[in-house]
């Protein structure tokens, strides 16, 4: 882990570095000991407020994080707390990429000749819109139904209180499905 410090208006003193260290190595568990893991901490001094910006770099990826204070050590920890919680969001997230993709690999199955060949996928749900339930009976959703360009309606029976499904038939009738 390489640390490098930036102070603006303000000389970095060794209890800051102490400091933004210790905080790293409860981090370590995240970052599996990464060597090539590198961390930037930016120190500003800005009239009363102090302020903390923490860059690490890791693989491909970049976590920043800045917090204003008027304590530089709060600053920092704050900030610290913001890149912890980034870089356990993109480790769970590369966990859940390399675990989807081995999954995709075991649907690929072997045909006896030696060739490869995929798995349909399964059908995907997809959500269209929310309807209102209104109550009527089913000669005005019937009506209804002819006026808009829908396939089917869903209504509750003003007699029964009960849902319903009307829907339009290929033959340019209605079917009425009920429970």
């Amino acid at each position: 882990m390489k640390f490098e410090y930036t102070g603006r208006h303000v000389e970095v003193s060794p209890a800051i570095r102490r400091h933004v260290e210790d905080h790293f190595k409860k981090l370590d568990h995240v970052f599996n000991g990464d060597s090539t893991l590198s961390t930037h901490v930016i120190i500003d001094v800005e009239k009363n407020r102090q302020i903390g910006e923490i860059i690490v770099y890791w693989r491909d990826y970049t976590l920043t994080a800045k917090d204003t204070n008027a304590d530089m050590y709060m600053a920092l920890t704050r900030a610290m707390a913001k890149i912890e919680k980034q870089a356990v969001k993109l480790k769970k997230k590369l966990i859940d990429r390399t675990q989807k993709s081995g999954k995709s690999v075991s649907r690929v199955a072997s045909q006896p000749d030696g060739q490869l060949e995929a798995t349909p996928r399964p059908p995907r749900i997809i959500p269209a819109r929310r309807y209102v339930v209104k109550p009527m009976t089913a000669e005005e959703a019937a009506l209804r139904l002819s006026d808009e360009a829908d396939q089917f309606l869903l209504f509750r029976d003003a007699d029964t209180s009960r849902l319903g499904v009307i829907y339009r038939r290929k033959d340019g009738n209605f079917g009425l499905i009920e429970p």
